[in-house]
């Protein structure tokens, strides 16, 4: 495929310049930005598209006001759509498939080089965001908004050990981005990485109880825990 351009929340692709009634097709994939990279959507959208409007539809569809926005170079697009340049569509996104990689900013390129993710709208500020890496009271969050609501003021924090039946309802999204806790006010003072659940607990509640006074937050990601505190 040949990537013609991006944006804040899009990628678009071309996999042939030969027309079918003087149009072409254009695949428009969403992007996700996330704190720790740029996920690519499993899904697109197909566009057809005048050939002789293309280079207009590249300006308008990733405008230069937008700061993620990139294009490829002009010349190469009116050199494929002269030579009717054609492949085959691939099943799958990846950086493998790109024809002009070199041309895609180095986030998107690293997205690509991992599978296609299921990208939605954030509940709250409808920013795109990989579906189920953040869920608070049913609502799909991105990172930004799941750590204000969670982590922030109003959240479930505590002063003490947990009992056993908090453990059950322990805050569990993806991943927790330090640099966002960072704004807030709050540290990761434990990471606990893949061990036993109850190793984990002991060491949680060790050190709750070294620290009587302090707020406190255990968060679970998938099989780790980590410990958060406030400033």
């Amino acid at each position: 495929m040949f990537v013609l351009g991006g944006s804040g929340s899009t990628l678009g692709f071309i996999n042939s310049f030969r027309t079918d009634g003087g149009s072409i097709t254009a695949r428009l994939v969403p992007l996700a930005w996330t704190p720790v990279g740029v996920a690519v959507g499993e899904s697109w959208q197909n566009v057809g598209i005048v050939l002789t409007n293309l280079l207009d539809w590249v300006d308008r569809t990733f405008p230069p006001e937008d700061e993620r926005a990139f294009v490829a170079p002009m010349r190469d697009i009116e050199l494929l759509a002269r030579v009717q340049w054609h492949a085959q569509l691939p099943e799958t996104l990846s950086d493998d498939a790109v024809l002009n990689i070199e041309d895609v900013p180095e986030e998107i390129a690293d997205g690509l080089a991992h599978p296609p993710a299921p990208v939605v709208q954030c509940s709250a500020c409808r920013r795109l965001c990989v579906r189920d890496d953040f869920v608070w009271k049913e609502k799909q969050l991105c990172a930004w908004d799941y750590h204000a609501q969670v982590f922030g003021k109003r959240g479930p924090w505590r002063d003490g050990p947990y009992e056993e039946r908090h453990f059950e309802t322990l805050p569990a999204c993806a991943y927790v981005a330090p640099l966002i806790l960072a704004e807030m006010g709050v540290d990761v003072i434990l990471a606990t990485g893949e061990i036993g659940v109850e190793t984990a607990r002991e060491m949680i509640n060790l050190l709750l109880a070294s620290e009587p006074g302090r707020a406190h937050m255990a968060v679970r990601s998938g099989d780790s825990f980590s410990v958060l505190r406030e400033r």
